[in-house]
């Protein structure tokens, strides 16, 4: 029997020197490996760019915040005209002749008013600090998405390979089963065989090439996933290595790093400190508040000539005794309640990332163990077949031991692949749970996103519609 010869690998490392190498060998120079995916994904994933924009959208929280230390300024400009006629008629007794007037006049003003918050219970302290937070927050929640953009397009570019890898397996089992059912018809012309082996094989090779057609459409499924996940179409992949160089040596201390680094249980941390300062923001609505103001007036009347100048500056000290009805009471019981919320999950996150974890090691652990399995496996089914189709050839196997035993042969095969498979999609696996998958620690070549950058441009801004990009 035709096929490929499948020998131990020095580093098991390596997916798909035993299986794909030999099946994708062609792949030329301009192939794309998986960090050119992942690059691509980077750049061009939706998730990951609204993610980023979410970042930029909580960068506006700080100068809004910001803006309850800075004065208000506003001026006011009226105008108008007033029309107004009296008269009256003549009076018998005393002679008086009639009066009649007309009085037009075209009053106008000019108010200018500055406040100036001094004291306003802390509100604005701890509204800078919870923007500040939120900021945190969002950069965590785009450290999240990152992740798992970037899990999910390794796994596309793996389970393509994959499902080319299998496809192609199952296309030469076809060849296979049909160089059999050809051999077996010969020998039923002159007499070897009989009718039923005919039969057998060409129901082997039927079963084969409907394994081959779920494969195809298996590999188009993978495809159009790599599509949605990565943005372009998958061209000519090349086998992967898998990430381990990047995990600790001993599950304790991955899960000591997912405990500390992962974005889920940061933003979770970050998220309880904000509702702990929206507390504190509740609360300073029981507090006095102390403001300054000043104004300038200026008004003329046009039919006189006149004007009036008016300039004003004063201090005001609001105490609140029973404001909004008990509203502000419950407001602030409402925001501890949202505090404890949010511990709570803290702790449920902390033990969500320590199950990924410890889930994905033993998930890789028990790929590496397969990988070897089905190695073995293969060669000795390698050797089961060969041994098998030479007995057949001299009447001591049936038709049916070849047929099953080649079948056997390609389902080690195909077992071994998805093992390889699994090894890689772990390791990335692992590393998510840790809180590790990103650009930089994968190191690759492209542009990083800097969220701080746009934080700086607009932290102090005072004035502007516009963003710092020009929209």
């Amino acid at each position: 029997m035709t096929g490929a010869t499948f020998t131990r690998v020095g580093s098991a490392a390596v997916l798909t020197v035993a299986i794909l190498a030999p099946l994708l060998s062609s792949v030329s120079a301009r192939a794309q490996s998986i960090d050119q995916t992942l690059i691509q994904a980077y750049r061009n994933n939706p998730d990951l760019n609204s993610a980023r924009a979410g970042v930029r959208v909580a960068n506006e929280g700080v100068p809004a915040a910001l803006s309850g230390y800075r004065p208000s300024v506003t001026a006011t400009l009226t105008a108008g005209g007033q029309y107004t006629e009296a008269g009256s008629g003549a009076n018998g007794r005393t002679g008086t002749p009639p009066f009649h007037s007309v009085t037009r006049t075209f009053p106008r003003s000019a108010t200018l008013t500055a406040t100036q918050p001094l004291f306003d219970g802390n509100r604005t302290v701890n509204s800078v600090r919870q923007a500040d937070q939120n900021v945190m927050v969002a950069r965590e929640t785009l450290r999240n998405s990152e992740q798992t953009v970037l899990l999910a397009s390794s796994t596309a570019h793996m389970n393509v390979l994959r499902e080319q890898a299998v496809l192609d397996l199952r296309h030469r089992a076809v060849e296979v089963f049909r160089e059999q059912l050809r051999a077996t018809r010969d020998r039923f012309a002159v007499g070897e065989v009989t009718r039923t082996d005919v039969a057998l094989a060409e129901s082997a090779l039927q079963g084969a090439i409907a394994t081959e057609s779920g494969a195809q459409s298996d590999l188009a499924n993978s495809r159009s996933v790599y599509v949605q996940q990565v943005g372009i179409q998958p061209g000519r992949l090349t086998p992967a290595r898998t990430v381990e160089r990047l995990l600790p040596r001993q599950l304790d201390a991955a899960i000591i790093a997912g405990q500390s680094e992962h974005p889920a249980i940061r933003g979770a941390r970050y998220g309880a400190d904000s509702s702990l300062l929206q507390v504190r923001i509740a609360e300073s609505a029981l507090y006095p508040t102390v403001g300054l103001s000043a104004s300038l007036f200026q008004g003329a009347e046009q039919s006189t000539g006149g004007q009036v100048s008016s300039a004003s500056i004063g201090a005001t000290l609001t105490i609140p005794i029973f404001a909004n009805g008990g509203r502000d009471y419950a407001t602030i019981r409402g925001a501890k309640e949202a505090y404890g919320q949010r511990r709570i999950q803290v702790e449920s996150a902390t033990a969500s990332v320590r199950q990924a974890v410890v889930q994905s090691w033993a998930a890789l652990e028990a790929a590496r163990a397969q990988i070897q399995a089905a190695e073995v496996q293969v060669r000795a089914q390698t050797i089961a077949v060969n041994g098998i189709r030479e007995e057949y050839k001299v009447g001591q196997r049936t038709i049916i031991d070849v047929l099953n035993a080649t079948q056997n042969l390609f389902e080690a095969r195909v077992a071994l692949v998805r093992a390889q498979r699994d090894r890689v999609v772990l390791s990335y696996s692992v590393l998510s749970a840790m809180g590790r998958l990103n650009a930089p620690v994968l190191a690759l070549r492209t542009e990083i996103f800097d969220p701080t950058q746009h934080y700086q441009q607009v932290r102090d801004l005072w004035f502007g519609v516009r963003t710092p990009d020009g929209r």
